[in-house]
């Protein structure tokens, strides 16, 4: 946990990079809201930036080292190769699928609207109470 080395430096790097950011900024916002706990501060003068840059520096070498286990590193590595073999679409694709996406939330929005309607009207004509 204490080694500063990289492994497989060479490999995966997107990923890692992707996982390490991701893992700094909630170490971030974490001593961010310590900054701002007015409990911590009385503690001791300046004891919230003390104590926030404290959680900050861990969580940096914390995430640092998580990109950096063999075992994780190993499925980052992976995960950034199987990406790679993904086919993703044109942007001609995309904007096409997701025209066809956003008709069919609205065609089913709107007939999911008359059916509740129809049968409201149904159940009043029959009186049957809900």
């Amino acid at each position: 946990m204490f080694r500063g080395n990289l492994y497989k430096k060479t490999q995966g790097k997107i990923a890692r990079q992707i996982t390490f950011f991701a893992a700094a900024i909630i170490f971030f916002v974490a001593a961010v809201r310590i900054v701002g706990e007015p409990w911590i501060a009385g503690l001791f003068v300046g004891a919230e930036y003390t104590i926030g840059g404290l959680v900050l520096a861990i969580g940096l070498w914390i995430s640092f080292r998580l990109v950096n286990l063999s075992r994780f590193a190993d499925f980052l590595i992976a995960v950034e190769a199987e990406m790679n073999k993904v086919s993703w679409p044109t942007k001609q694709e995309l904007i096409r699928s997701s025209i066809v996406v956003i008709f069919i939330i609205f065609f089913m929005a709107t007939l999911l609207f008359v059916f509740d309607i129809v049968w409201e009207k149904l159940f009043s004509i029959l009186k049957v109470k809900s």
